[in-house]
């Protein structure tokens, strides 16, 4: 009883538990009122946090205010509390990494992340020895401890501090700010490994130990696997995960960090493997990606970063010349060595210079794992007093607000630095990445965008990246006079409950997709109105810097195979989209359901489709090419390219490349009508890298005037799964002169138009491709 009394009822602000929460929640106030402040010059969130514990660590240190709120006893709650938070936000980056991108570009971003890491062991290093006779230990540790510990200080970059700058900053998407988050996660895991092996060095048992660690990681991310397959199956019309169910994962998570804590290595690095082999599809890894994705960014690192600063006390530093001197030391040093890394790397992988700055300035970055390496993690080889230690936690808070000022004021004024480079496919190279944004409105438009994405992924020579993103229109909601507690779903927010059915549904055939097909497809959501949703679209491709949006048509077949009108706000949303999107945009017409299996079945059926790419001339026509060469490499695809020509009074045949010689393919392209000189070199180019080495067919139609083009297509009508054509760029020309006078949905172009026609009868369906209008016009290229 007296215990209890005096734990909780002597002075109830000194109790550990209370004084924390007193500080996480005056951190987080002014935190966002520092925040609010500095976005407006341009200060990304994490600086703004740190800078608002700068501003409260002068309180921190009044006798008063130290004894109340940051007693003794509560340093045993604040490490176990970071423990928490370290392991969870450290499996949450590694559910997140894009892999793909790091082993596709692994030579880049390892010499990258070595670079500077290098530079700052030798100039740590260096500079150890002046260190170690001004900074002070309890331990009186030997010199080469201390030196290593300078070392990894001087060499360590902040992954989470990085990741939250790329996204605060909008650059996450940028080859440059995905190599910066690549590379910062390489280092740091280095210097961790480093860490690890040199506390444990001098333990007779450490070999033993360390093995153990990777055999408890190893064997929780096969449990995993197998965890995460069964608690998909689980409950299919649920859209995640219950609670318990999600404490399940986090549970084992904790269990294998402690066990390898108490062996005497960190779990920093098994948590970030762990959550990098986690299986990234199905309800399960959506859950994760949800829950702990809110919670750790808007809760978590403010409340990390912010402490990182409340910790400082500037005041006692500079009171004194020779510990100004020694953090300046540790700052120019740390600048110097990443900035000449970076540069000295940059220059051999022949990455421009204005990268190579930013590149060494946001991998400046610290604020984390360093502070393991000059704290309580490494008292076991040395300890630094307490002058020592705040000596070192200032130069590496000062050190991150400087780089991370600079980052900003680069991102700002390097616009073409991060600026999409591809917002067309005609320019971009078959190796480059393509990144799509499909858009779905309902589930049965699902079919036809994963077809789509499915031929995409089918060559190994072009990879692709596809985002899938669920449109939801924004209705006034019916209030309820049920209780929380009362509600069928009441551990999910009321935004949650946008999309109803329609969520699970799509959840649902995405990862049944996945599963069959081992494709990943990145789920996003916008729930907006109709007349403002098109905002929504268009931000998020700019933001992921995606070369093509796919829209699903606003017509739906019916069983007569008629189509039918949906909501108009679709089409007025596609129509927008069309006029205002950052990149190029497809919309996809769904046929073929009523007679035979359309494209939309390519994905539940193992036969070849047949698709055919319709060629006017134009820039849309040249992008439709574009995309059709990124599906051809599918070997369920047979791939046509038919080029309409007008007709002259002695042409009236149709030329196949099979059936002709090279020469006389190579004549009609240059036909004896005036054509545009572009098209003329693009198809040439095309035929002599394609046609002739048989990847694709080729067959040109002569016609005279619109209605033979018409008469044309209704001969082809039957022979193919999917038509892709451009949208415009013809203008009245003769070859579909009066094709428009019946126009019902001019947004699809003329032959587009009449493709999505009921009163056509074809059974393919239809991808109508509109060019981006800024991109450069030039040749295709291999």
């Amino acid at each position: 009883m007296d215990a209890t009394h005096s734990m909780f009822c002597n002075n109830d602000l000194v109790n550990p538990l209370s004084s924390m929460g007193m500080q996480v929640s005056c951190i987080l106030v002014v935190s966002h009122v520092f925040n609010v402040v500095f976005r407006t010059v341009g200060q990304p969130g994490p600086i703004a946090q740190i800078l608002a514990g700068l501003a409260l660590g002068p309180m921190s240190h009044i006798d008063y205010i130290k004894a109340t709120f940051f007693p003794a006893s509560s340093i045993n709650y604040y490490e176990v509390v970071s423990f928490f938070c370290r392991i969870n936000f450290m499996f949450l980056f590694g559910l997140e990494m894009n892999i793909h991108y790091a082993m596709r570009n692994l030579r880049r971003v390892s010499f990258v992340a070595c670079g500077g890491a290098l530079m700052g062991g030798v100039f740590g290093l260096s500079v150890s020895f002046y260190l170690h006779q001004e900074l002070n230990t309890i331990d009186n540790a030997p010199l080469y401890y201390f030196s290593m510990i300078i070392m990894l200080v001087v060499s360590y970059t902040s992954s989470p501090m990085v990741i939250r700058l790329a996204a605060e900053l909008r650059f996450a998407a940028s080859d440059v700010g995905r190599m910066a988050v690549s590379s910062a996660l390489i280092t740091e895991m280095g210097c961790l490994l480093l860490f690890n092996v040199m506390i444990n060095w001098r333990k007779p048992n450490h070999i033993s130990a360390g093995l153990g660690c990777v055999i408890i990681t190893v064997l929780v991310v096969y449990i995993n696997r197998y965890l995460a397959v069964w608690l998909n199956a689980r409950n299919r019309n649920q859209k995640y995960l219950k609670a318990p169910e999600l404490l399940l994962i986090l549970l084992l998570l904790l269990t294998s960090s402690m066990i390898i804590e108490i062996w005497g290595y960190n779990s920093i690095i098994s948590c970030f493997i762990i959550g990098l082999l986690f299986p990234k599809e199905g309800k399960t890894a959506r859950t994760l990606l949800h829950k702990l994705g809110y919670s750790i960014y808007n809760f978590v690192l403010p409340v990390y970063f912010g402490y990182l600063g409340l910790q400082c006390d500037l005041i006692n530093v500079f009171r004194s010349l020779q510990r100004v001197a020694c953090m300046a030391i540790l700052i120019l040093l740390s600048i110097g060595s990443k900035l000449g890394g970076t540069l000295l790397v940059s220059r051999y992988l022949k990455i421009p210079t204005s990268e190579g700055i930013f590149l060494g300035f946001i991998l400046n970055t610290r604020g984390y794992a360093d502070l393991l390496f000059i704290g309580a993690a490494a008292k076991q080889v040395i300890t630094f007093d307490s002058e020592a230690y705040n000596v070192l936690l200032v130069s590496i808070v000062l050190n991150t607000i400087i780089s991370g000022v600079i980052v900003a004021f680069l991102v700002r004024g390097e616009d073409k630095m991060f600026a999409n480079n591809y917002t067309a496919i005609e320019p971009q190279q078959m190796e480059d990445e393509l990144r799509i944004l499909a858009c779905v409105y309902d589930p049965r438009q699902v079919s036809a965008i994963l077809a789509t994405v499915l031929a995409m992924h089918g060559s190994r020579v072009s990879p692709s990246t596809t985002y899938i993103m669920h449109l939801i229109e924004l209705v006034k909601k019916i209030k309820s006079n049920l209780l929380y507690h009362e509600k069928e779903n009441a551990d999910l927010s009321d935004d949650e409950d946008y999309g109803g059915n329609d969520v699970v549904e799509i959840n649902n055939s995405l990862d049944t997709f996945t599963a069959e097909t081992k494709i990943l497809v990145h789920q996003r959501r916008a729930v907006s109105s109709f007349p403002s949703l098109y905002e929504d679209v268009c931000n998020e491709a700019e933001d992921l810097q995606v070369s093509i949006v796919l829209l699903p048509f606003h017509k739906h077949q019916r069983i007569d195979g008629k189509l039918e009108s949906g909501k108009e706000g679709i089409r007025i949303t596609n129509q927008k989209v069309l006029r205002h999107a950052p990149c190029s945009v497809g919309v996809i017409v769904e046929r073929g359901l009523a007679k035979v299996p359309g494209f939309s079945q390519l994905v539940a059926s193992e036969g070849i489709q047949n698709v055919a790419t319709l060629f006017f001339g134009g820039p849309d026509d040249r992008e439709a090419i574009a995309w059709s060469l990124r599906i051809s490499g599918s070997p369920r695809v047979n791939l046509t390219i038919i080029r309409f020509l007008l007709s002259s009074s002695s042409q009236n045949e149709q030329i196949e490349s099979g059936e002709s010689e090279e020469n006389e393919i190579l004549m009609s392209l240059s036909g004896e009508e005036t054509v545009n000189e572009i098209d003329n070199t693009f198809m040439v180019d095309f035929y002599n890298r394609y046609v002739t080495s048989g990847q694709i067919g080729y067959v040109e139609k002569f016609v005279k005037h619109g209605a033979e083009t018409v008469d044309s297509l209704k001969e082809i009508g039957d022979m193919y799964s999917l038509f892709i054509v451009g949208k415009g760029g013809r203008g009245q020309s003769s070859l579909t002169i009066g094709m428009s006078d019946w126009e019902e949905c001019p947004e699809l172009g003329t032959v587009g138009d009449v493709l999505a026609s009921s009163d056509l009868d074809i059974h393919g369906s239809v991808l109508i491709v509109q060019q981006h209008r800024d991109v450069k016009k030039g040749l295709l290229h291999d």
